[in-house]
């Protein structure tokens, strides 16, 4: 049994070590949000926090996250309002909508080295998340907007 902290709750997985965290967290727990894209770890659409960092869920065994932080898109924020979120529903970023909760969470770790993202850091970090619908500008543009929300949220 693999004990962690799931979206702030204490959670037990049955499944062997080696079971990819993507699997027990859709599988055992029931959320969906987080996707499976390629299985290799190349395109981004299963990333999750693994103590607050982006971390590929389809090649990391439970055994490897035992007893650590773990956030999914349903947790980044309880109630969906996230300012990575709501920029993402304000600028229509989604066409088929598949790799979006990969990309906000790739993107909320961005957004905490670089608060003030440029061009430059903006295309480095989110280089290995990948959008088969090519929403890639969008995807800028929501995360300079939230990141301006971000900033004159923390103003004092």
């Amino acid at each position: 049994m693999t004990n962690l902290d799931l979206n702030g709750r204490p959670v037990s997985f049955r499944s062997p070590d080696d079971t990819p965290l993507l699997w027990a967290i859709r599988d055992e727990i029931g959320l969906t949000g987080t996707k499976f894209g390629c299985g290799i770890g190349m395109c981004g659409a299963c990333t999750v926090h693994v103590e607050g960092r982006a971390t590929r869920s389809c090649i990391t065994p439970l055994a490897a996250v035992a007893g650590a932080r773990i956030t999914t898109i349903e947790g980044l924020d309880p109630k969906g309002q996230h300012p990575l979120q709501s920029a993402w529903i304000e600028l229509q970023v989604p066409q088929c909508g598949y790799c979006q909760s990969g990309q906000i969470m790739q993107a909320a770790t961005l957004l905490q080295d670089y608060p003030d993202p440029t061009d430059r850091d903006i295309d480095a970090v989110m280089a290995g998340s990948l959008c088969r619908c090519m929403t890639y500008v969008r995807i800028r543009k929501a995360i300079k907007l939230a990141a301006s929300k971000m900033r004159v949220g923390s103003a004092p």
